[in-house]
């Protein structure tokens, strides 16, 4: 879809809007082609000494009744315009929204978060500025074109009109050469503003590693390179957009010229009275907004159209994990994936292979391995961030693709490795999986997580904002709040990325301890490298290089002498040497 179409499908939908705006200008397009015709009346009259006593006045209160009706006109269509072309804005501020709260990750680790906020801001203010005043300034603009001209061609002199717009085409050329550099350079600018952008939002998240790694210089030098490519990159699409000036200028007084030389020598010959020529000269000087507003559409045209190139495909973009299941509700059972085998899109070697696994609904199933080994990727698949290549998952003997994302993502509590918190109270980050929770149940969530006696220690306990991704919480402190946040979903399936690494072992034990209470008839799935995490699971799976190289019980994989076992020791160890 081009910009017009876009603007053509949103005009037919808000067509009395636009229409109501259309006819205001046409009433002020009229209003201002007759107060010319007028003043060159009166001043016939006033030289030939026509008008009787009184006469005078009522036409000037006339002409000033006009100026007053057209004042109101104005400020009528710009209320009409800039509401109806505000909803565009909210519109595709909705539809950008939309789209990226359904795509998937693969989707994210293509496009820059500076340049997906540059879309939701200056791309949709410039898309909306052509469907706004571009359009409403390019239909005032050539309905005064058409009326003055036809008014100095058939209202004053026709050969005269003649001579003067002799200069016009030139300006027309030049504003379609001038228009071709002002795309180019506004595409640029905009391209220029999303890395700035994806600059400071990426330094602003990670102030705390750039200060530690004393990148302060660093990173101040790179704001401001990217800051004064955007200033040189806007300056020079500004650049290009004030050529128009100078074209219209041009034409104007070559206009003039021709209208002071062709008019003086027509009225020395008596063919042109000198309030005809009055009349004439005051229309020339209305073709002055007509000009500038060619230049100013053209401009917000060509701003618009490179502000869509860099919106649309975002907008357009295939979702990354299709959601055409149809099941809306998830019963509780057996989970079982059936040789499945993923890659991810960026890479060579399968992140899970021919891997085969089976758990009884209520039961617990941990995830071992090396870094790398598939762990993570197996959760992602279980939340469908993304489809395997091959093999199957059910849940329920049901295939995870039959569900609706929604129906699937509601029945699943998940604590990610690195826990996310939104700039609010600690409560209602709990909260945000169950929004109408009382205090009470919220404090109990905190309590099976083993973070209520921080809380409390916080300067205001469960109202204490936590910052921009709780950035006043320790690592350990997140983590379990976003457990806390599972627990209180009371989802019949929860998944723990490692979500016990920045806690202590005490602590480890007693939310393990805490869990084994709460997860009575709840499918639960840990990862985790620590082995102690998983010793109590009903069933753990090992996993390296993307296969099950192991699967038992502790006992069982303990006797096996494999990996499992291999590690086990080695963290026992450790454990008591630290102890000591």
């Amino acid at each position: 879809m081009t910009l017009y179409q876009l603007i053509g499908q949103f005009l037919r939908r808000h067509w009395a809007a636009y229409a109501s705006s259309g006819v205001m200008l046409a009433g002020i397009a009229l209003l201002i082609v007759w107060i010319p015709r007028q003043i060159g009346f009166l001043v016939d009259a006033l030289i030939s000494r026509q008008f009787a006593p009184g006469e005078l006045l009522r036409e000037l209160a006339l002409l000033v009744g006009a100026g007053v009706i057209v004042y109101f006109l104005r400020v009528g269509w710009r209320l009409k315009l800039f509401a109806a072309a505000y909803r565009l804005s909210v519109e595709l501020r909705q539809r950008l929204y939309e789209r990226l709260s359904v795509q998937g990750p693969h989707f994210y680790q293509d496009r820059r978060t500076g340049d997906l906020m540059a879309n939701a801001t200056n791309d949709i203010d410039a898309v909306e500025m052509a469907a706004g005043e571009a359009m409403l300034a390019g239909f005032d603009g050539t309905l005064t074109l058409v009326l003055v001209v036809a008014m100095m061609a058939l209202g004053v002199d026709w050969r005269l009109a003649a001579f003067v717009l002799l200069p016009f085409p030139f300006m027309a050329l030049s504003f379609w050469w001038i228009s071709r550099h002002v795309h180019a350079a506004w595409r640029l600018s905009l391209d220029h503003f999303g890395s700035l952008n994806d600059h400071v939002q990426e330094t602003l998240s990670g102030v705390r590693t750039v200060r530690a790694l004393g990148l302060q210089a660093h990173s101040e030098a790179r704001f401001s390179q990217l800051a004064a490519q955007a200033a040189d990159a806007s300056f020079e699409a500004q650049k290009w957009e004030a050529a128009y000036e100078p074209a219209v200028g041009f034409t104007l007084g070559a206009a003039t010229a021709l209208t002071l030389g062709v008019g003086g020598w027509l009225v020395w010959h008596d063919e042109l009275t000198v309030g005809q020529l009055t009349s004439f000269t005051l229309y020339l000087g209305q073709l002055i907004w007509p000009m500038f507003a060619a230049g100013w559409v053209l401009s917000l045209l060509e701003r618009g159209k490179a502000a869509w190139s860099r919106l649309q495909p975002v907008l357009d973009a295939p979702l990354t994990v299709d959601d055409h299941g149809t099941e809306q509700r998830v019963e509780p059972g057996p989970l079982a994936a059936r040789d499945v085998t993923f890659r991810y899109p960026s890479q060579t070697h399968a992140a899970l292979e021919h891997v085969s696994v089976d758990l009884p609904a209520g039961r617990t199933l941990g995830l071992v391995g090396p870094t790398g080994a598939g762990k993570s990727t197996l959760l992602r698949l279980l939340l469908r961030h993304h489809a395997p290549e091959a093999g199957s998952l059910r849940w329920n003997g049901i295939d995870l693709q039959d569900y609706t994302l929604d129906a699937l993502r509601g029945a699943i509590a998940w604590v990610p490795q690195e826990a996310f918190l939104f700039s609010a109270s600690v409560a209602e980050n709990i909260a945000l999986a169950k929004p109408g929770a009382t205090r009470a149940e919220i404090e109990q969530a905190a309590r099976l997580a083993a973070v209520h006696d921080d809380i409390l220690r916080l300067p205001n306990g469960y109202d204490t904002p936590v910052g921009e991704r709780g950035v006043t919480l320790s690592g350990g402190q997140r983590q379990r709040v976003a457990i806390a946040r599972a627990l209180l979903a009371d989802a019949p399936l929860l998944l723990l990325d490692d979500a016990l690494s920045a806690v202590d072992t005490d602590t480890e034990a007693r939310i393990l301890a805490h869990l084994r209470q709460a997860r009575v008839g709840r499918t639960v799935v840990i990862v985790s490298h620590r082995l102690s995490t998983v010793a109590d699971a009903d069933h753990t799976v090992v996993l390296r290089d993307g296969h099950v190289v192991e699967q038992g019980d502790h006992a069982t994989l303990l006797a096996h002498n494999g990996w499992y076992a291999r590690q086990w020791r080695y963290q026992q160890l450790q454990a008591s040497l630290d102890a000591s």
